[in-house]
């Protein structure tokens, strides 16, 4: 059970990291962690997806899909993505891409589908882990991604791998996509989570994979209150051993 009266003010800050596989709900329950425990919440996917739609409004994508690396890479150093919370009061952070907001942007299928082939540049992935790396510094952060437990924050003090079946996931994104108002095919956006699925755990830098401290949580069957109900007391099981000082 959830401890009522857990109290976070004066407990010890840790990083929290949350991997898994696209459309898993893995940024929901980050997110929603942080709101209840007072942390950051850092998306490291809508970093590489405000990268792809800067390489997508500066034309960098090659006919066969591929980047052009000669021209985004110089470019990289003066790129910056960073968070806010929104100007209207919604309750979403929002992302920035060099101070713009882009929040609704990166969200797209056209992101969607370019996003894997700027995820797997090494050089990209050196950046954005760079900044992500800044924002935890002081600890107090939640994170989720692909690679945030075993490259971004490997001694991370909880690492949770979300995982779900591809058709369930692809019904999650689908539902989500439809409720933004944006007319698209459950077939392409199967194919497409299968596409990425394929590309994150085969790239040669930071695939997508289980780091070997963490905990697996898989969803597929369990309502969203259950699962927080278990992330919520998994968060304070270990802030309170790292207090007692029996962190195992």
């Amino acid at each position: 059970m959830v401890k009522e009266d857990f109290e976070i003010t004066d407990a010890p800050k840790i990083i929290v990291a949350i991997d898994g596989y696209s459309s898993s709900g893995k940024s929901t329950m980050a997110r929603e962690l942080a709101k209840r425990v007072g942390y950051i919440y850092i998306d490291s996917g809508a970093m590489y997806r405000a990268v792809t739609l800067f390489a997508l409004r500066h034309s960098l994508f090659k006919a066969d899909g591929k980047v052009d690396t000669d021209k985004l890479l110089p470019l990289l150093p003066n790129l910056n993505v960073s968070f806010q919370a929104s100007a209207s009061q919604d309750g979403v952070q929002h992302t920035l891409l060099n101070g713009e907001d882009v929040e609704k942007e990166i969200r797209t299928m056209e992101v969607s589908n370019h996003v894997s082939p700027i995820a797997e540049i090494p050089e990209v992935r050196h950046r954005m882990v760079e900044l992500q790396q800044r924002f935890g510094q002081e600890k107090g952060v939640v994170m989720d991604g692909r690679d945030i437990g075993t490259t971004v924050f490997p001694h991370a003090e909880l690492k949770i791998f979300v995982t779900a079946g591809l058709h369930e996931r692809a019904r999650r994104r689908w539902r989500e996509l439809q409720h933004k108002g944006l007319d698209i095919r459950f077939e392409e956006v199967l194919e497409n989570l299968g596409k990425r699925d394929r590309i994150d755990t085969t790239r040669k830098v930071s695939p997508l994979k289980k780091a070997d401290d963490a905990i697996t949580l898989a969803n597929d069957a369990i309502t969203h209150e259950e699962q927080m109900e278990w992330l919520i007391k998994l968060f304070q099981d270990t802030v309170e051993k790292i207090e007692n000082g029996s962190r195992d």
